[in-house]
């Protein structure tokens, strides 16, 4: 039998696929790669070979090359010249300056939508938190994360700062990381949506300090848990 590492190598060449032509290539292998590794199909100390990637996508080296500078500037890949390039271990440190800086701006957007009052907003979430729902219970991890990112990034909608989620989500990897190795211990998928209704529910309800209250206390469940996933997966963290 495989180990976990080398099934989920497997997994990953298998999901690679091809590209849509009439997109650039290299965001496109840049946004798979990415996708990939936050999801752990691609776990740390995975390595990442050009030659085999440029054939699993059908393209040049080119895209290639651009698709994991991009993943080194994000910090989700090391690349040793003329050697290798693997996927990081999970940063702690960048994830908790990702978690301070996601936190600092998602307060000040859950207060602004509180008082803006928009009962339309508050719509909006709450359909992103059925289909949460839905996902939970069928205990698909990867679409609960997808429409976990699409909650938030709704907000940032809501309030006009897409251009700032784009920022946020660009540092966001290593946190991401450990919320997905957090994900499935008991309980916490229904945290999520418990805390996202409530956030919905105090934002339709016009109360910022609500809002405020609930979206730290959501925000802060990972970090808050840093020892026990430390602990299940030493393998897949740094300091």
């Amino acid at each position: 039998m495989d180990s976990p590492r080398v099934a989920s190598r497997r997994t990953a060449q298998r999901s690679l696929g091809r590209l849509d032509r009439d997109r650039q290539a290299a965001p496109q292998v840049f946004e798979r790669l990415r996708g990939m590794i936050i999801s752990l199909e691609l776990p740390p100390g995975s390595p990442l070979s050009r030659a085999a990637l440029a054939e699993q996508f059908g393209v040049s080296s080119t895209p290639i090359r651009d698709a994991l500078m991009r993943l080194e500037e994000e910090g989700l890949v090391d690349v040793f010249p003329q050697y290798a390039t693997v996927v990081s271990r999970v940063d702690v440190r960048l994830a908790q300056q990702a978690h301070f800086l996601r936190q600092a701006v998602e307060l000040e957007i859950v207060r602004a939508l509180a008082i803006s009052h928009d009962a339309a907003v508050a719509a909006h979430l709450n359909r992103t938190i059925a289909l949460q729902q839905q996902f939970a219970k069928a205990g698909d991890f990867e679409k609960f994360m997808a429409a976990d990112n699409e909650f938030h990034a709704q907000l940032y909608a809501a309030s006009d700062k897409q251009d700032i989620w784009v920022l946020v989500k660009s540092r966001s990897g290593h946190i991401d990381r450990l919320r997905r190795l957090h994900l499935p211990s008991p309980g916490k998928a229904q945290d999520i949506v418990r805390h996202h209704k409530l956030i919905a529910k105090a934002i339709g309800a016009g109360e910022p300090d609500e809002a405020q209250k609930y979206l730290r206390t959501h925000l802060s469940g990972t970090l808050s848990e840093l020892a026990q996933i430390r602990a299940r997966h030493p393998e897949y963290l740094s300091d």
